[in-house]
């Protein structure tokens, strides 16, 4: 699968828990070469509609149309959120080399270009867990930008960053992302100015949010 032909089309799309629609009726088409935020109050369920993109949450409703096989989907995709863990024993370098095992980095960059690039070029060989948050977060950047998979699913991907981390952010999309079909969920203006389409889940809520 090649990086300019991926699409994630959602047809009536709909996901609650126990009773409660987060989201319901959506129906939207991503494409490659293109940046979607989704945005929507703190708790609305950004993240949600994001796991469900992603694979990694059913839908109660409608279907995911795509490319492959669902069972294969995860594997075109990359991701970088708030809760994804690291393996903290590990060290920057080793962390990516082991990353390449489940989903190859570009193989046109070095792991040793990627830290430079994200500002960790002395810190390859010190373990995670005595990183800051904020080199933390440029490593998590690392692993979802540079993984060589069409599609690149962010989730307030600034967090943790000071200004210069911000402007590396901005960096990384605009010269490795620019074939990608990349969605972000934020509210920040700074992480998502560039997108054109937007999603404000707020619009696919019930207007009575429990029962059927």
């Amino acid at each position: 699968m090649t990086m300019n032909n991926y699409f994630i089309h959602l047809d009536n799309c709909g996901k609650k828990f126990n009773r409660e629609w987060i989201f319901r009726k959506l129906s939207y088409s991503f494409e490659s070469g293109k940046s979607y935020a989704i945005t929507g109050f703190n708790g609305s369920g950004k993240s949600t509609l994001l796991q469900c993109i992603a694979g990694s949450m059913e839908l109660n409703e409608g279907q995911i149309n795509l490319p492959v096989k669902p069972e294969v989907h995860f594997q075109q995709v990359a991701i970088c959120t708030p809760y994804l863990e690291l393996i903290e024993e590990m060290s920057a370098t080793e962390l990516l080399s082991f990353h390449q095992q489940f989903k190859l980095i570009n193989p046109s960059i070095q792991i040793a270009e990627i830290l430079s690039l994200v500002g960790l070029e002395k810190a390859g060989s010190k373990q995670i867990n005595r990183f800051s948050s904020g080199m933390k977060q440029r490593l998590k950047l690392a692993q979802a930008v540079f993984s060589d998979c069409p599609v690149l699913l962010l989730d307030e991907p600034c967090t943790n960053l000071d200004k210069q981390g911000y402007q590396l952010y901005q960096q990384l999309i605009t010269d490795f992302c620019k074939d990608k079909l990349v969605i972000i969920c934020s509210n920040e203006e700074a992480e998502i100015h560039f997108c054109s389409d937007r999603i404000h889940i707020n619009d696919y809520k019930p207007l009575a949010s429990a029962g059927n």
